[in-house]
């Protein structure tokens, strides 16, 4: 059961990976957040965006942020085995994790569907970074998943799971610090992804 688990979560975080790609990339190019500074580049980039394109990126990457979200439970229930404590404190910040990063999923995609629907004028663009920039708070999902994978590699490197020692090395902590100097999307997706892949051979 716990294999499935582990499974599930992983492509759960590859199809979310997946929706990424799809809110960031059109035929006109990859939107970057510094094109934001300028309209005309953001004109470029969605002007062949499909609002049903984003539409489905949200939906679709709310559902797999769902399925994902039974690893994240299954691994703090691994850890209440062997620390109470623990294993508590990493489903709270799982479920925080879980909740926000969904909202955040959504804010993405809906700025961007408000700037195209609003007929990517500059003006639009000031209005759709305002209401992001005042609910932007979302992004603090992230310190969630920082502590759930710092305490999950310190769980595992001390050798207080059933888990070898090594196994350390799936976590998205160091997939993440591999990953960030290079210019593959969906970073975060691809580092979770990889967690629990890993993991899916070991439990």
């Amino acid at each position: 059961m716990m294999k499935m688990i582990m499974i599930v979560a992983a492509i759960g975080h590859i199809i979310c990976g997946i929706t990424d790609c799809m809110m960031a990339y059109t035929k006109s190019g990859r939107f970057e957040f510094s094109d934001a500074k300028d309209n005309s580049k953001m004109q470029k980039v969605f002007s062949t965006m499909p609002l049903k394109q984003l539409e489905a990126a949200m939906l679709v990457g709310v559902f797999s942020l769902f399925m994902s979200s039974f690893g994240y439970i299954a691994l703090s229930q691994y850890i209440l085995k062997s620390n109470a404590i623990v294993g508590n404190i990493m489903l709270v910040a799982a479920m925080f994790f879980m909740v926000l990063i969904s909202a955040h999923h959504v804010l993405c995609g809906s700025v961007e569907w408000f700037y195209v629907k609003l007929g990517m004028k500059e003006e639009s663009l000031k209005a759709v970074m305002d209401f992001f920039k005042s609910n932007s708070v979302a992004a603090v999902a992230y310190v969630g998943l920082l502590v759930f994978v710092i305490l999950f590699f310190i769980m595992v490197v001390t050798g207080n799971t059933s888990l070898p020692r090594w196994a350390c090395i799936f976590n998205t902590l160091p997939a993440f610090l591999l990953l960030a100097p290079t210019k593959v999307p969906a970073k975060g997706n691809i580092a979770n992804a990889f967690m629990f892949i890993g993991l899916a051979f070991l439990v």
